[in-house]
């Protein structure tokens, strides 16, 4: 089939979309409800990624509900998630299969879902920059671990 012109332009247009609707469709299917998961917010705050990821216990959470999985009930074991997960009972992690990339505590967690940040083009509107005391004390408090010495982790040695 020989296109020419006009046609050419249509045709390569018409296929351009549909291979754009395809990638928006599957980004939009891996993002549970608003919440997009630590690694998008990497692409333009790689900084701030590269700390979290090495420097906060958070970065890591899960491995601490996979150690004592086993031992917990169902009901404990949603308890765990509240803390250890980003956006648990609020659109983000389901389960480790079905939303693997929010099985961790993420930059979410404390900055609010950044589903509308990524999609303005990270409009400063659409994100909590500056977390609430309020918002740490979610997990952080004295009712969760009876010893917990409570100080503000605002920067939880990430950034």
């Amino acid at each position: 089939m020989m296109l020419v012109g006009k046609k050419k332009r249509t045709y390569l247009l018409m296929v351009l979309f549909s291979c754009f609707g395809v990638l928006v469709v599957t980004a939009s299917s891996v993002w549970a409800g608003d919440y997009v998961g630590t690694k998008a917010c990497a692409d333009c705050h790689e900084e701030q990624f590269t700390q979290f990821m090495k420097h906060s216990k958070k970065a890591h959470s899960w491995k601490s509900i996979s150690v004592m999985a086993d031992d917990l009930t169902t009901e404990e074991r949603e308890g765990c998630y509240e803390c250890h997960t980003t956006g648990h009972g609020k659109g983000g992690f389901v389960s480790y299969e079905q939303t693997p990339h929010l099985a961790d505590v993420g930059c979410e967690t404390c900055h609010g879902p950044g589903r509308a940040h990524v999609e303005s083009g990270g409009d400063p509107e659409t994100i909590q920059k500056t977390p609430t005391l309020e918002s740490c004390q979610t997990c952080h408090n004295e009712s969760r671990i009876g010893a917990f010495g409570f100080k503000p982790l605002i920067h939880s040695g990430a950034h």
